[in-house]
C-alpha cells in the first residue's frame, strides 16, 4: 500500500476557492490511480473525483462537476483537487484514496490506500 497526507483544508466563504493536496509515499506513484472523496457528519463516505494510473482519464461526482478540478504531478508523487465556486454543502472532511490496478471507482470500499483527511469548511 501507499502512505497518503493530504493538506490544504481551511475556512473559506462561499464562493471562494481551495486547493487540496495529498503526497503519496511508499510505492511506485505513477501506477496508482488516485481519488478524492469526502464525508459530512452523518453522512456517508461520497467519491468526488478520480484520475486513472493509465491515460490521466478524469473521472467527477456529479455534486462537484464543472468545479472541482483533479490533477497529478508523477514527478512529487502528488495529486491536487482544485476546488472552485465553493458551496456551503461543500463542507466535509475530504480524503486522498490511492489503489492500483483499476481506472477508478466511485465505491470507497474498492480502495485500499487512504490519508488521514483534511477539514474543509465553507462559510455562508
Amino acid at each position: 500500500q501507499v502512505q497518503l497526507v493530504e493538506s490544504g483544508g481551511g475556512l473559506v466563504q462561499a464562493g471562494g476557492s481551495l486547493r487540496l493536496s495529498c503526497a503519496a509515499s511508499g510505492r511506485t506513484f505513477s501506477s496508482y490511480s488516485m481519488g478524492w472523496f469526502r464525508q459530512a457528519p452523518g453522512m456517508e463516505r461520497e467519491f468526488v473525483a478520480a484520475i486513472s494510473w493509465s491515460s490521466g482519464s478524469t473521472y467527477y461526482g456529479d455534486s462537484v462537476k464543472g468545479r472541482f478540478t483533479i490533477s497529478r504531478d508523477n514527478a512529487k508523487d502528488t495529486v491536487y483537487l482544485q476546488m472552485d465556486s465553493l458551496k456551503v454543502e461543500d463542507t466535509a472532511v475530504y480524503y486522498c484514496a490511492a489503489e492500483a490496478g483499476f481506472s477508478y471507482s466511485s465505491r470507497p470500499r474498492q480502495w485500499r490506500s487512504w490519508g488521514q483527511g483534511t477539514q474543509v469548511t465553507v462559510s455562508s
